[in-house]
């Protein structure tokens, strides 16, 4: 079954809803999150999504990430895909938010964080497999080998690393 979406425009306010299909072919704005999970020692999980997977298949990628879906709001979708994703159910702090850009493919985009020190359970329908990276480990690959991540998740990456260094 396809999920329907809000339609939204470039202040984020909804002026329609469509089949996530329609929205991704004729490239209408829309909403999601993304969710950093962090353990103990601030090395930051990423997950290698699904070879099935119709857009970036097998490229790492957010802990766990998401459209908002049809009247949702952008925290519940973040706790939903946490738990759809990961199988995780932690309290999640907003990072900032970013609007829709190229570099996020059109999506208004919410960064949520958290901490576990529990390893996450990944939903194998979604994910190829997962683990914990250091993040200068991550700033390196993405130097090196930017093309195994899929672009959103290298833009929001970058802006955390900015935001960090603060």
């Amino acid at each position: 079954m396809e999920e329907y979406l809000e339609i939204v425009n470039e202040d984020d306010r909804i002026i329609g809803v469509g089949k996530r299909s329609f929205i991704h072919k004729i490239g209408c704005l829309h909403r999601a999150v993304h969710i950093f999970v962090f353990d103990f020692q601030g090395r930051l999980y990423l997950q290698k999504r699904s070879k099935d997977k119709d857009e970036h298949p097998l490229k790492w990628t957010s802990s766990a990430s998401g459209h908002v879906d049809y009247k949702e709001t952008y925290e519940k979708a973040a706790y939903r895909e946490l738990k759809e994703e990961l199988g995780l159910e932690l309290p999640l702090k907003k990072v900032f938010k970013i609007k829709a850009c190229k570099e996020t493919e059109g999506e208004h985009v919410v960064l949520y964080e958290t901490q576990t020190g529990f390893e996450p359970f990944p939903n194998r329908a979604e994910i190829e497999e997962g683990k914990f990276f250091e993040l200068a480990e991550i700033a390196d690959l993405i130097k090196e080998k930017e093309d195994m991540f899929t672009p959103s998740f290298v833009y929001i990456f970058k802006l955390f690393q900015k935001k960090c260094a603060k």
